[in-house]
């Protein structure tokens, strides 16, 4: 399970010229499942994404957790994450997750990010044509990534 972490001043989606979900200063977050997640690393990211210190304290210092900033989020779901570019100059979404499962994961993701204390979590539509706009805040960008945590060793 992949996530692009962003901090942002502001976000927001659009499908067919309508604003679908937004959010002030918090996360805009790019979600993706892949084969092999299961429903036990959709906690595991939800816990660290809620956790994740990277807005900054009264000392300038990335010590602050979007709870502690009472921050949003926008989560959309985002395939092409799970991208494999190791051959060609073609991507290979083989590697991603079928799309009703995916669905549902990505659902679950964002109920779990509301679990974890996250006062407001809008969305996009899965698999919609979708278009993304957002203030990047710093720049600062996290990569999130439950395959890597869970390799032993």
């Amino acid at each position: 399970m992949r996530a692009v972490i962003q901090r942002v001043k502001n976000a927001s989606v659009e499908i067919d010229g309508v604003i679908a979900g937004k959010c002030d200063v918090g996360y805009m977050i790019l979600f993706c499942a892949v084969d092999g997640d299961s429903e036990s690393d959709i906690e595991l990211l939800a816990r660290k994404t809620a956790n994740l210190r990277i807005f900054e304290d009264e000392d300038g210092k990335m010590n602050k957790s979007i709870l502690d900033i009472d921050g949003e989020i926008l989560c959309i779901s985002q395939f092409t994450l799970a991208a494999d570019t190791k051959k060609g100059n073609r991507p290979s979404f083989i590697n991603a997750m079928e799309p009703v499962t995916a669905n549902k994961y990505y659902n679950m993701y964002c109920d779990a990010l509301k679990a974890n204390g996250i006062k407001s979590v809008e969305t996009g539509e899965f698999g919609a044509d979708m278009q993304v706009s957002l203030i990047n805040d710093g720049p600062v960008t996290i990569i999130l990534d439950t395959d890597i945590w869970n390799k032993k060793g």
